[in-house]
C-alpha cells in the first residue's frame, strides 16, 4: 500500500524556518534596508502639505476666475497685527512705520495694504500679499518675517501673524515627545508581560526598525506625491502600534512553543505558520481598510491611507521576516535577564480563569450581550450631535503668533474687526453672460448680501481690470469654526447669492479659504458612507475566505461599527462639548475636523479587526480539532487572553501618547483609536463576541456547500 505524498510545508513555515537558520542575514538586511529609506528620504526632499483642490466646485470655479481676470484678489496672503496692552499702537513711535516698511522689501511680497486701526485704537493690522504660494516659502520664512517686525517689537508693539500666515509660521508638529513616552509605556508593560528584558526588548526593537523604513518609503514617496502634513505622524502612531502588537502575538507563541519542549527553529517555524497567518490577514484588512480612503474622491484623504498603509505593510513584512529572525537569534536565551521567576506564554491550563469565565457567559449569554451592547451605545450617544467643521487659530495654543492674531482681531471693535474678519467669504460674480449691467449686477449684489442674516459687512463690489467679474467680500458676524458661519455659507450658496442675482444672467461663487473649507467638509459628508460601505463589504469577504462563516464575519462587521460609532461619540464629548479640554490641553470646544471621522473609521475599523482577528483565528483552531463550541471559545479566550490585553495596553498607550501633539487633528485621531482599542479589547473580545458566539452555536460556522466549494483556499 503506498503512503500518500507529505504535505509541503506552508510558505510562511518555510520563511519562519529560513529566517530562524539565517538570522544574522535577514537582521543585516533590513538594517540595511533601514539606512537605504533614510538616505532615500533625505535625497529626495519629501514634500507635505495640506491644499486641497475640488475641480468644479464653487470655490475652483471662482479661484480660477480670480486667477484669470483678477490675480491681485486672488494672490496668496495673510495678516500682520499689532496690538498694545495699553494705550495707541500710534503713540508708540516710529515702529510701526518702520516695520511696514520692512515688510514692502521683503522677498515674495507683492504688496502690503494700508493699516486698518481700531476704534480705540490699540489694535492695527495690514493685509500683505505674497507672489506664491505661503507653503512654498516654508517655515524658514518666519526667520525674514520676524525680522521685518522687529521694529515693532522692540518699540513695545505686540506682533502676530493672521490668516493664510499660520501655512508660515507653524512649525512642523514635533512629536517626538509623544514618541519616546510611547516607547517607555510599551517597554514597562513589555516588561509586565513577558517577564524578560530581552524577551520585552524584542518586539519594540523590531518594531522601531520597521517604522524607520515605513517612514523613510513614505519619505521617498512623498518625492513624488504630496503628503499632508499629518501623514509621518499618522505612519509612526498606527506602524509602532501594530509593529508591537505583531510581535507580541508572535513572540508569545514562540515561548508557548519552548515551553512544550520544541526546538527553536520548529517553535519559530511553528509560530510562523499559524500566528503569522492571523498577522498577514490582519494586516491586509488594515491595509484594505486604509487604501478604501481612494474611493472619496479626495486625494488629500487618500494619500493618508496610503501612507498608513506603507507603515502596516512593512510591519507584517517585518513581523513574517525580522521577527522570526530575532527569535532564531535569541532562541532560548529569550528569557535571560528576568524581572520574573516564572514565564508566562499563552495558557494557564483548561480550568484557568478564562475558562472559568467562558463558562459563566455560557450560562448567561443574553444577560452579557445586552450590558455589552448598552455600554456601547452609551458612548456612542453624543455622535448624534456631532458638527463636522474646521478648526481654526482661535483654537490654537495660547501665547502662540496666531492664536495673538485671531484674538486681537475678533475682540477689537470697530470696522475691519471682529470675528468674522478671520474668516471671510469671498465673492466672485461671473458677467460673461449678463444680461444687466455691471452697475446695476453690483448694487443689487450689494443689498442682497447687506441685507442677509449673519452678514457683518460688504465690501463694495469692485470689476475687475478686464471687467469679466466683480469682486467682493462678505465678513460674517461669526468667526471660522462657528456653526452660525457654517449656516451663512449654506444660506450664500442656496438662495442669498441666486436670489439677488436672478435675472441678472450673472452668477456667484463663493470663493477664499473659508469657504474651501466648509466645502471640503460638505463633500467629505456626502461621500463617508461610500467609504463605509467599501470597507465593510471588503471586510466581509475576507473574513468568509479566511473563517469559511458567514455568520462570524457578519458579527465582526457589526460589532466593529458598534465599536467606531462608541468612538465618534465619545470625540464629540471630548473635543466638541468641551469634556477634558484642560487635560488635552484645548483652550476651547471645536468641531470635529470634516476628515477626521472619514480617516478613523477606515483605521478604527482595521485596527478593531485585528483582535477580533488573534481571538478568532484561535476558536477556530479549536472549534475545528474539537467541534465542541462552548470549550473552543473558552479556549481562545484564555489564550489569547494576556496578549491581546497587554498589546490593547501597549496600543493605548502609544496612542494616548500621541494626544500630546500640538496639532489638534493628531489629538483627535489619537484619542479616536485609543478609545476604539480599549473597547474592542474589553467590551467587545470579552463580552460581546463570547456572547454572541455562544447563543449562535454551531451556526457560528455555517457556510453553504456550493459556496464552500467556489471560496478559494486561504493556506499561506
Amino acid at each position: 500500500m503506498s503512503l500518500p505524498p507529505a504535505r509541503r510545508p506552508s510558505v510562511l513555515r518555510r520563511t519562519g524556518a529560513f529566517c530562524a537558520r539565517h538570522p544574522v542575514w535577514v537582521i543585516t538586511a533590513w538594517l540595511l534596508v533601514l539606512a537605504a529609506s533614510i538616505a532615500g528620504r533625505h535625497a529626495v526632499g519629501a514634500a507635505y502639505g495640506d491644499e486641497v483642490r475640488l475641480p468644479g466646485s464653487q470655490v475652483s470655479v471662482g479661484a480660477d476666475l480670480l486667477e484669470r481676470s483678477d490675480p491681485a484678489a486672488g494672490a496668496p496672503g495673510g495678516k500682520v497685527v499689532f496690538h498694545v496692552g495699553s494705550g495707541k499702537v500710534s503713540d508708540h513711535g516710529a515702529g510701526l512705520e518702520t516695520t511696514l516698511d520692512r515688510l514692502k522689501d521683503l522677498p515674495h511680497v507683492t504688496t502690503v495694504a494700508a493699516p486698518v486701526t481700531s476704534a480705540d485704537g490699540a489694535t492695527t493690522y495690514t493685509a500683505v500679499s505674497f507672489d506664491q504660494k505661503l507653503k512654498s516659502l516654508g517655515h524658514a520664512y518666519t526667520e525674514r518675517l520676524d525680522a521685518a517686525t522687529a521694529p515693532a517689537r522692540d518699540a513695545g508693539i505686540g506682533v502676530g501673524y493672521g490668516g493664510d500666515l499660520h501655512d508660515i509660521v507653524r512649525a512642523p508638529a514635533d512629536d517626538t515627545a509623544s514618541e519616546a513616552i510611547g516607547v517607555s509605556a510599551a517597554l514597562f508593560v513589555l516588561l509586565l508581560a513577558f517577564g524578560s528584558v530581552a524577551a520585552a526588548l524584542m518586539p519594540l526593537l523590531t518594531a522601531l526598525i520597521s517604522v524607520g523604513v515605513g517612514l523613510g518609503v513614505v519619505g521617498i514617496v512623498a518625492g513624488t506625491l504630496t503628503f499632508a502634513t499629518s501623514a509621518p505622524t499618522l505612519a509612526t502612531m498606527i506602524g509602532l502600534g501594530v509593529g508591537i502588537d505583531y510581535a507580541l502575538f508572535l513572540i508569545t507563541r514562540f515561548r508557548q512553543h519552548l515551553i512544550d519542549g520544541h526546538d527553536p527553529e520548529t517553535a519559530v517555524a511553528r509560530t510562523t505558520a499559524v500566528s503569522g497567518k492571523a498577522v498577514l490577514v490582519a494586516a491586509v484588512t488594515v491595509a484594505v481598510a486604509m487604501l478604501s480612503l481612494y474611493a472619496c474622491g479626495l486625494t488629500m484623504i487618500g494619500r493618508l491611507g496610503l501612507a498608513a498603509t506603507v507603515a502596516v505593510v512593512v510591519t507584517a513584512l517585518a513581523a513574517l521576516t525580522l521577527v522570526p529572525a530575532a527569535m532564531g537569534l535569541v532562541g532560548r536565551r529569550i528569557d535571560v535577564l528576568r524581572v520574573r521567576r516564572r514565564p508566562v506564554a499563552e495558557t494557564a491550563g483548561d480550568h484557568d480563569g478564562w475558562h472559568r469565565y467562558a463558562r459563566r457567559v455560557a450560562r448567561h449569554p443574553w444577560r452579557f450581550f445586552t450590558a455589552g451592547c448598552a455600554l456601547v451605545a452609551l458612548c456612542a450617544i453624543p455622535l448624534f450631535s456631532m458638527r463636522l467643521g474646521h478648526i481654526d487659530d482661535g483654537a490654537g495654543p495660547a501665547g502662540s503668533t496666531t492664536r495673538n492674531a485671531y484674538d486681537w482681531i475678533a475682540d477689537a471693535d470697530g470696522p475691519g474687526f471682529g470675528p468674522g474678519v478671520n474668516g471671510p467669504f469671498t465673492v466672485v460674480v461671473d458677467l460673461a453672460d449678463a444680461t444687466a449691467s455691471a452697475d446695476q449686477v453690483a448694487g443689487r449684489l450689494t443689498d442682497g448680501l447687506t441685507e442677509t442674516d449673519g452678514v457683518a459687512r460688504v465690501t463694495p463690489p469692485r470689476p475687475s481690470q478686464d471687467g469679466k467679474i466683480l469682486v467682493t467680500t462678505v465678513v460674517p458676524v461669526t468667526g471660522p469654526q462657528s456653526a452660525d458661519t457654517d449656516a451663512l455659507f449654506a444660506t450664500l450658496t442656496d438662495t442669498a447669492l441666486p436670489d439677488t442675482l436672478q435675472g441678472t444672467g450673472a452668477t456667484a461663487h463663493l470663493t477664499g479659504s473659508t469657504a474651501g473649507q466648509l466645502e471640503f467638509r460638505d463633500t467629505v459628508t456626502e461621500r463617508l458612507p461610500v467609504i463605509i460601505g467599501i470597507v465593510l463589504v471588503a471586510a466581509f469577504l475576507l473574513l468568509t475566505l479566511v473563517f469559511r462563516s458567514l455568520v462570524i464575519p457578519l458579527k465582526a462587521v457589526v460589532l466593529n461599527l458598534l465599536t467606531t460609532g462608541a468612538s465618534y461619540g465619545v470625540l464629540v464629548a471630548v473635543f466638541q462639548w468641551g469634556w477634558g479640554d484642560d487635560l488635552l490641553g484645548m483652550s476651547e470646544p471645536v468641531p470635529i475636523e470634516s476628515y477626521v471621522p472619514m480617516m478613523m473609521f477606515a483605521i478604527v475599523f482595521g485596527l478593531s479587526m485585528d483582535y477580533e482577528i488573534f481571538l478568532l483565528s484561535r476558536i477556530a483552531e479549536e472549534w475545528h480539532a474539537t467541534h465542541d463550541n462552548e470549550r473552543a471559545v473558552g479556549t481562545g479566550l484564555s489564550l489569547t487572553g494576556r496578549v491581546i490585553t497587554c498589546a490593547a495596553l501597549i496600543m493605548t498607550a502609544v496612542f494616548l501618547s500621541f494626544t500630546g501633539s500640538p496639532a489638534v487633528v493628531v489629538k483627535m485621531l489619537a484619542l479616536g483609536l485609543a478609545v476604539s482599542v480599549v473597547l474592542d479589547a474589553t467590551v467587545v473580545r470579552l463580552v460581546l463576541v463570547p456572547s454572541l458566539m455562544f447563543l449562535m452555536g454551531r451556526a457560528n460556522w455555517w457556510l453553504p456547500g456550493w459556496l464552500d466549494r467556489r471560496l478559494p483556499q486561504t493556506t499561506v
